[in-house]
C-alpha cells in the first residue's frame, strides 16, 4: 500500500469530513471569508467526502416531490440574504427566476433544490477533494498535549493508495445512516427507501413484472414511496404497513414551525434536561413520522376512487406490523400482522421497501479513537459547545466540531436544514476566532 503524507510544514487550519449541505454551507461562509485549499491562503481548509461528485438523497429525488422548507432556507440567505450563493441566485442564473416567481410556492421541487446544491458545489470545488473515504482520524501529541489529528482517507478507485493530511481542527458532517428494522437484510428484493429510485430503475430495465410490493413506514418518505410505486407499476397491488391508524399530518402551522427558528436553539440550549425532552416530545410532530397533509389527501382519493372503480390497487394495511420477510426464488414472502387481533396475512410480493428513516452515525463511527478524547455527560451524551463544539479532555488543543447528532443539545434542527446556512455561520466565526486567538500566542 502507498501511504502519501502531508509535508511537516503543511497543516490545515480545517478539515471537514463529508460534504452534504451542511458543509456546503460551511464551505461557501469559509469561502466568502477568504479561506482556500493551500498552504498561502491565510485559512486552509479542505473538505473530504467519499463519493465520486455531490449528492443528497438521490435515491429520493422523485418528480414532483417538493421541498419541506422554505427557499429562504436555502444554504446563505438565513446568515446573509445579500450573498451571491442564494437560491434566488441561482435561479436568475438559470433564467427561471421570473418563472418560479410565477408559482406562487416557497417550496421548490426536491430536483430543483438539489441542483441548486450542485451548482453552489460547483462554485466551492476547489475546497472539496470528492474519491476520498476517510478510513482513520488519530491524534498527534507534542509535549503531552493533543495539537493535531491525522486524517487518512483512500480513494475508493485506487484502494491501495492512503493519503494522510494534518489539521488543527476537524469538523464532521457525516449524515446520516439508513435505518432498518432488527433481523432486516437488504437485497435486490429488499431496498431502504434511500435507494428506491436507483432500484426502481433497474427494476424496470430487467422487465421484470411488479405484481405487489410491500412499504413499511408511516412517515413522508413512505408516504412518497407508496404514491411512486403506485404510479409507476400501474399493474401493481402497493401495500403501506405501518402501526398507526393512519398517516399523521405533519405541524406546519405558524407557531409550530418557531421550534426551527434560529432563536429556538439558543433556548433549547439553555434549558434544564427535563426542558429539552418536554421540548422534543412535543413537537415531534413537525419532522417525525409524520407526512404532508396534501399527499395524505392524494391518496385518500386514489383509494376511494379505486373503490369506486372496482379495482383496488392501493392498500392501506394499518395498525399492523412485519412478522417475518423471506425471500425465495420468485420473490419475497411477507407476514402482516394486524395489532388488534393478532391475525397474520401471508402475503406474496415482488418487492419490500423500507422506509424506515435515518439515524445518527455514531461518532466512534466517524473519528475511531479520537472518540475517547471527547467528554460526555451524565447521560453518556457528548457535551457540546453552542459554537457546536465538542468539548474534550483538558491536555486536547486540536477542535472538534460536529454538524449533526446535536439534537440533545441544540434541539430539532441538528440534522434539518431549516437552520443550515445560521449554524454554518456560527461555526464559520468560532472557527475564524480560535484561529486567530491561536495566531496572536
Amino acid at each position: 500500500m502507498t501511504t502519501l503524507h502531508s509535508e511537516p510544514d503543511s497543516i490545515h487550519d480545517v478539515l471537514g469530513i463529508g460534504f452534504g449541505p451542511s458543509h456546503l454551507a460551511l464551505a461557501i461562509a469559509l469561502h466568502e471569508q477568504g479561506a482556500g485549499p493551500h498552504q498561502g491562503d491565510g485559512f486552509r481548509v479542505q473538505f473530504l467526502e467519499r463519493q465520486p461528485r455531490f449528492g443528497w438523497h438521490r435515491g429520493m429525488l422523485i418528480d414532483d416531490a417538493t421541498m419541506q422548507v422554505s427557499f429562504l432556507k436555502d444554504l446563505v440567505t438565513m446568515r446573509d440574504p445579500t450573498s451571491d450563493f442564494s437560491f434566488l441566485c441561482y435561479l436568475r442564473e438559470r433564467g427561471r427566476l421570473v418563472d418560479f416567481l410565477n408559482q406562487k410556492t416557497l417550496f421548490p421541487l426536491r430536483i430543483e433544490f438539489h441542483d441548486y446544491f450542485e451548482w453552489a458545489a460547483a462554485r466551492v470545488d476547489h475546497l472539496v477533494e470528492y474519491g476520498a473515504d476517510v478510513v482513520s482520524v488519530k491524534p498527534v501529541t507534542e509535549d503531552g498535549e493533543v495539537r493535531w489529528f491525522d486524517v487518512a482517507s483512500r480513494d475508493p478507485a485506487a484502494p491501495e493508495r492512503l493519503t494522510v493530511r494534518r489539521t488543527r481542527t476537524l469538523c464532521v458532517a457525516t449524515g446520516l445512516e439508513p435505518h432498518l428494522p432488527p433481523g432486516a437484510v437488504l437485497s435486490e428484493q429488499a431496498w431502504h427507501n434511500s435507494e428506491l429510485l436507483t432500484r426502481v430503475e433497474q427494476r424496470v430495465r430487467s422487465g421484470k413484472p411488479v405484481r405487489r410490493a410491500v412499504v413499511l413506514g408511516a412517515g413522508q418518505s413512505a408516504a412518497e414511496a407508496v404514491d411512486y410505486l403506485h404510479r409507476t407499476f400501474p399493474e401493481a397491488e402497493i401495500c403501506s404497513v405501518f402501526a398507526k391508524y393512519g398517516y399523521t399530518p405533519a405541524d406546519d402551522s405558524p407557531f409550530a414551525n418557531r421550534i426551527f427558528d434560529p432563536e429556538a436553539v439558543d433556548l433549547f440550549f439553555e434549558a434544564p434536561p427535563q426542558v429539552k425532552r418536554s421540548l422534543h416530545d412535543y413537537h415531534r410532530g413537525t419532522n417525525y413520522s409524520v407526512v404532508d397533509i396534501d399527499l395524505i389527501e392524494s391518496l385518500s382519493r386514489t383509494m376511494y376512487q379505486e373503490k369506486v372503480q372496482g379495482r383496488q390497487r392501493l392498500r392501506m394495511m394499518n395498525v399492523s406490523r412485519l412478522r417475518e420477510v423471506a425471500e425465495h426464488a420468485d420473490g419475497v414472502k411477507v407476514t402482516v400482522e394486524f395489532l388488534p387481533t393478532g391475525e397474520h396475512e401471508v402475503l406474496d410480493c415482488d418487492l419490500v421497501v423500507y422506509a424506515t428513516g435515518y439515524q445518527p452515525r455514531g461518532i466512534g463511527d466517524n473519528l475511531g479513537e479520537i472518540a475517547k478524547l471527547c467528554l460526555r455527560d451524565e447521560e453518556d451524551q457528548l457535551r457540546i459547545g453552542r459554537d457546536h463544539r465538542v468539548e474534550t479532555a483538558a491536555h486536547v488543543r486540536a477542535d472538534i466540531y460536529l454538524q449533526g447528532g446535536t439534537e440533545h443539545t441544540h434541539g430539532l434542527t441538528s440534522t434539518l436544514l431549516s437552520t443550515t446556512a445560521v449554524r454554518a455561520g456560527e461555526i464559520s466565526a468560532s472557527l475564524l476566532s480560535r484561529n486567530a486567538s491561536t495566531a496572536a500566542r
